[in-house]
């Protein structure tokens, strides 16, 4: 058993209320490693969506989302550019672009993203991008057509096929593709448990990264209160479909001030960890409001 500590008592990011599009929130962020600097790409929204509800969207509840980005070269203290650098197009992302999870594979960047269309809260598609640089981005559009999120890339090939994960109501699946368009293979890799800290939905951090004893899988897990909370489990090296071990407990939870209150109360929400001088930071939001970050050092992530 383990536990991430804080890296920082405080947010690492918050909003700027004279940058409408970050006014209101940043949160949930996809990171990577880029010339031995942090690079965090974050989710922003432009007003309070604390109110959506069972109701139907409509516009004058209408919130947006954007992609800003940031560096760090010490994975706590963050520069970020003044403006988003990855807005919604199109009818399917008309309210925004959500919840990035990066992956490199081959030199290049691959963003997994959820395009969320506003025609009714299930309107959320997996969608995908890709980058030489994190900073310009070419769309690849939607990746599977299904109320779908939660979704990252494997980074090494499995059996030489792209290995994607993504959610499923309530469980995390995987899926696989020779060409990154036609995915097939779908199975569930790991399934909600009843009566505890996470029995109502759960799905991926960022994707999963190899240690020495397989596939380190971070993801977050909501109770019947909708309290989130991060846990972690180990995947087969050689067949990451299979569970070697999960554990039992939260490896992080919401406790900090900035954690149990803000836009969604009691979430702690992460897509993005990645390991330098090892080290495993991972970037999180805090009560979808702020950005937080924990971490652990390698040697001590022990199933």
């Amino acid at each position: 058993m383990f536990k991430l500590r804080r890296l920082s008592d405080q947010p690492i990011l918050e909003p700027i209320p004279n940058h409408p599009w970050e006014s209101a929130a940043v949160f949930n962020c996809g990171v990577a490693i880029q010339d031995q600097r942090m690079v965090m790409i974050y989710r922003a929204a432009d007003r309070d969506f604390s109110t959506i509800g069972d109701e139907k969207p409509d516009a004058l509840r209408k919130f947006t989302s954007s992609l800003g980005y940031a560096v760090s070269d010490d994975g706590i203290h963050f520069t970020r550019q003044a403006h988003p650098i990855f807005q919604g197009q199109g009818e399917q992302e008309a309210w925004g672009v959500e919840d990035p999870r990066l992956s490199r594979i081959d030199d290049r960047y691959y963003m997994l993203y959820t395009a969320f269309g506003g025609r009714s809260w299930d309107d959320h598609r997996i969608s995908m991008a890709t980058s030489n640089d994190l900073l310009t981005w070419e769309r690849h559009g939607v990746v599977l057509d299904e109320p779908n999120k939660d979704a990252g890339l494997l980074e090494t090939k499995v059996g030489g096929k792209y290995m994607l994960f993504h959610r499923r109501m309530p469980h995390i699946w995987s899926a696989f593709s020779e060409d990154l368009h036609l995915w097939h293979d779908h199975q569930i890799v790991m399934e909600t448990l009843a009566g505890g800290w996470e029995e109502n939905k759960i799905g991926i951090a960022g994707q999963p990264i190899p240690t020495r004893q397989g596939y380190l899988m971070l993801y977050h897990a909501v109770d019947d209160r909708k309290v989130y909370r991060l846990g972690a489990a180990l995947l087969d090296g050689d067949d990451p479909t299979r569970v070697v071990r999960r554990l039992p407990r939260p490896i992080l939870e919401p406790e900090m001030p900035w954690e149990r209150a803000g836009h969604v109360p009691n979430v702690v929400f992460s897509c993005g960890q990645v390991v330098k001088d090892g080290f495993l930071y991972v970037y999180y939001g805090g009560a979808d409001t702020v950005i937080g970050v924990a971490g652990i050092e390698m040697d001590n992530i022990v199933f």
